[in-house]
């Protein structure tokens, strides 16, 4: 195994099974040909194509796409197509800095293909033999992913919330660090994947953070997301994603860069160049998704 591993297992997908989602004029994602069929079932809000989905020009605002497109995503639950309702919505985009088109329900967001966005921190703590890493396990019971490792902190990026307000938020809630430990975290840009999962399609985006805890401090799961911390040293983290799949897909992504930013990885690794290139490889294979 290797980092290259980790790094294409985010990113495995094939267009040729989905149909473009436009609304307004505007592709915001991809949907399964045999969604897009039964889809056409639902007139007032689709016209569906054998080229793309298109959301009826009829519904001309926010509320009006948002109603009705909660309106299919019930009737598609009732039908066991969509599971793992959260309560929870996300805006709905051309790109990242488009205001909203409409809101979705986040479970249902890789149904039709939209692109997500996630913060995304690792906690390390600086010692005199070097860096260490908090290390969280996933609670047994979740509905994704249960029981694997993950980062420190991470969570979806509801509408409502902005990027670092949603991280404290998150840094509270999942690992009980406080806001004014929180505060100091420090962006590191972001990256994008595209990956192909059951329930669709996920071409999403992490904003990256690092936070450098004192050693004093022990991260305390609040609401109940993660079964337990460990503060493993770097070298034994590196090796657990480097050798195994223990982590969340979508984490390895977030540690080899972490990895990478911190020299711990560096131009005399074996693969170096195409792991640099790889974390940002499927934006440049597509650039039609560098828009999103």
């Amino acid at each position: 195994m290797s980092f290259q591993d980790r790094i294409a297992e985010c990113n495995r997908y094939d267009l040729a099974g989905f149909r473009p989602f436009i609304v307004d004029g505007a592709r915001v994602g991809w949907v399964r040909h045999g969604l897009a069929d039964r889809l056409a079932a639902f007139r007032d809000v689709f016209v569906a194509s054998a080229d793309a989905v298109a959301l009826h020009v009829a519904l001309r605002d926010f509320d009006a796409r948002s109603a009705a497109m909660d309106g299919v995503v019930r009737a598609l639950e009732a039908e066991g197509v969509m599971r793992g309702r959260r309560d929870e919505f996300y805006a709905v985009a051309p790109s990242i800095d488009h205001a909203a088109l409409f809101r979705l329900e986040r479970a249902a967001i890789p149904m039709f293909g939209i692109s997500a966005c996630g913060v995304h921190m690792t906690g390390y703590v600086r010692r005199p033999d070097g860096l260490w890493i908090w290390v969280p396990r996933r609670a047994r019971d979740k509905s994704t992913y249960p029981g694997m490792l993950d980062n420190t902190v991470a969570g979806g990026q509801p509408m409502g919330l902005g990027l670092r307000e949603n991280l404290i938020k998150e840094s509270r809630e999942e690992a009980g660090v406080p806001a004014t430990l929180a505060q100091y975290a420090v962006e590191t840009g972001c990256l994008r994947y595209c990956l192909e999962a059951p329930e669709g399609l996920k071409p999403d985006v992490q904003f990256c953070f690092d936070l450098e805890l004192p050693e004093a401090f022990t991260p305390v799961n609040v609401d109940g997301e993660m079964e337990s911390f460990e503060l493993w040293p770097a070298a034994r983290v590196m090796a657990t994603v480097h050798d195994t799949r223990e982590f969340k897909d979508n984490c390895n992504l977030v540690l080899i860069d972490f990895f990478l930013r911190h020299g711990l990885i560096d131009e005399g690794h074996p693969g170096y160049v195409e792991i640099e290139w790889g974390l940002r490889r499927w934006t440049h294979d597509h650039p039609a998704f560098s828009r999103r």
